[in-house]
């Protein structure tokens, strides 16, 4: 499957579709925030700098810095494909943030999202 249209997406345009997700269900711009900080390791100004740079995926899960190592506990299905099943490493990130996120907006506790 070749990949290459989702990864050149700029992430600063998905970004405001994962917030409005989760607002839709009660939560914050604040939590998602902290959801994505934790999977990559940005902090809130370097993760906004992203934003402001308006760079692809690619570029945003490569300048990471750092995956967070619980990151491999995150499992299920995500767009009809199991997380832990997905062979390219750049698509799988992406998937765990989209996870992270759909938990966030099904009302999951913060401690739980975060794999403590």
């Amino acid at each position: 499957m070749d990949n290459t249209r989702v990864f050149r997406m700029a992430f600063a345009n998905v970004y405001p579709l994962l917030v409005k997700k989760a607002e839709k269900k009660g939560r914050t711009k604040e939590e998602v925030d902290t959801v994505i900080c934790w999977l990559t390791g940005y902090n809130q100004q370097s993760l906004q700098q992203q934003l402001d740079d308006k760079v692809d995926y690619k570029t945003f899960f490569d300048s990471a810095p750092r995956l967070h190592p619980n990151a491999a506990k995150i499992t299920g299905v995500i767009c009809g494909h199991r997380i832990e099943d997905i062979e390219d490493p750049l698509m799988q990130k992406i998937r765990y943030l989209d996870k992270l996120v759909d938990e966030l907006a099904k009302g999951k506790v913060m401690e739980t999202i975060l794999r403590k």
